[in-house]
């Protein structure tokens, strides 16, 4: 996905490395920094596209 397909999609994290407190956090993408991390609703730490483990929810 090109950064911009992220931007507003909801997550739900599946599994974050070093971090499972993040489990099952689910939150709204608010900004894509320069080397893809996502960021966003669910906590102040970046989720990485191809290290963590999330899926994107559909829109309701």
């Amino acid at each position: 996905m090109k950064k911009s397909d992220y931007l507003g999609k909801t997550i739900r994290i599946i599994e974050m490395k070093d971090e499972p407190s993040y489990t099952g956090k689910i939150g709204i993408v608010k900004h894509v920094d320069g080397i893809n991390q996502l960021h966003g609703t669910w906590g102040s730490l970046a989720v990485i596209p191809g290290v963590d483990k999330f899926e994107i929810l559909e829109d309701k």
